[in-house]
């Protein structure tokens, strides 16, 4: 296990799914326990944040929820960091359940001296896979307390390393791991491609 928590962001809107897609069956489980079952073998501390910890309550993970809600995922770095018992954390949304435990490792060996570590994929960042530190707090609760809610909005302020995925060789296919889950459509794909590996020798 790694000296650092796995933190779940559970509380988004699901407007393009029309449910709440954390729900949603994927396999044997929900797509929320999906990735909270990949996550228990590599962290001692896994946090899901959610405004609605009731529906999760069998969960084996903390339940928080947002200190200053309804401003997206950085509301959810914001109390998933304040809640976590370690300086360094992974976070992710839980609608991305290929999780490759390699490349997560690798991501945190990253991170010695740095705030972000996070994936990056020509110009396009991956803020929702990424790792944290309990440094990017103050510069979090600036732009939560400033109205910039973007997810790397506090970037500029805190010491960010950039991981190019392209550059990389030996993880899985970054089209699978940064794949979410957004729509009715994105589900179905979800579920062949989980069939797909069920059926690999």
């Amino acid at each position: 296990m790694y000296k650092a928590a796995g933190i779940v962001l559970a509380g988004g809107k699901s407007t393009r799914m029309g449910t709440n897609k954390a729900l949603l069956p994927l396999g044997q489980e929900s797509m929320l326990a999906t990735v909270v079952t990949a996550l228990r073998p590599l962290f001692p501390e896994i946090i899901v944040v959610t405004n609605t910890p009731e529906l999760y309550r069998d969960l084996k993970a903390r339940l928080v929820p947002d200190v200053i809600p309804g401003r997206g995922p950085l509301s959810g770095f914001h109390a998933g960091l304040l809640a976590s018992s370690y300086w360094h954390n992974f976070i992710v949304a839980c609608d991305m359940p290929f999780l490759d435990p390699d490349f997560i490792k690798y991501l945190l060996e990253q991170a010695p001296g740095y705030d972000v570590v996070v994936p990056r994929r020509g110009e396009y960042l991956q803020p929702l896979h990424a790792v944290y530190s309990r440094g990017c707090l103050k510069a979090i609760a600036d732009c939560l307390a400033g109205g910039n809610y973007q997810a790397f909005a506090f970037y500029p302020r805190v010491k960010v390393r950039y991981v190019d995925i392209d550059r990389l060789a030996g993880f899985s296919d970054p089209e699978k791991i940064f794949f979410n889950i957004n729509t009715p459509a994105d589900l179905a794909r979800a579920r062949r491609m989980l069939h797909k590996k069920d059926l690999l020798p």
